[in-house]
């Protein structure tokens, strides 16, 4: 994102450049932030900020695109990238959500062994 920016006018360095680098730093920090939480919920809260960016990015890329500012090569890696990376955070939420120890049916809670010795 840097490398493509670069390009950008100058007057717009703070402006959209600015934003565009700031949504891509943020997907993967927030990744590794989530990664490093407590909890696999925690985790998932973060993977989904992540998806905000990502989305964030995408609109600002039409932005770019729409002024005119992107070569059509950059635009079209970039818009293959970001729908890998969407594809990834999608199956990473899944895989995390299918695999939350915590996710028993009331009848399970109730008569899971563990809840039972606390209740006795």
């Amino acid at each position: 994102m840097y490398q493509i920016t670069k390009t950008f006018p100058e007057q717009e360095r703070y402006g959209l450049t600015s934003q565009m680098r700031r949504a891509a730093v943020s997907i993967p920090s927030n990744i590794a932030e989530g990664a490093a939480r407590q909890t696999p919920k925690e985790f998932i809260q973060y993977l989904h900020v992540s998806q905000g960016s990502l989305s964030e990015l995408d609109t600002q890329l039409d932005l770019g695109k729409r002024l005119r500012w992107l070569q059509a090569k950059n635009v079209n890696r970039l818009e293959s990238a970001r729908n890998r990376l969407d594809k990834m955070l999608s199956g990473l939420i899944r895989h995390q959500k299918s695999s939350h120890p915590l996710r028993l049916t009331p009848h399970e809670k109730i008569n899971s062994p563990s809840i039972r010795k606390g209740v006795e």
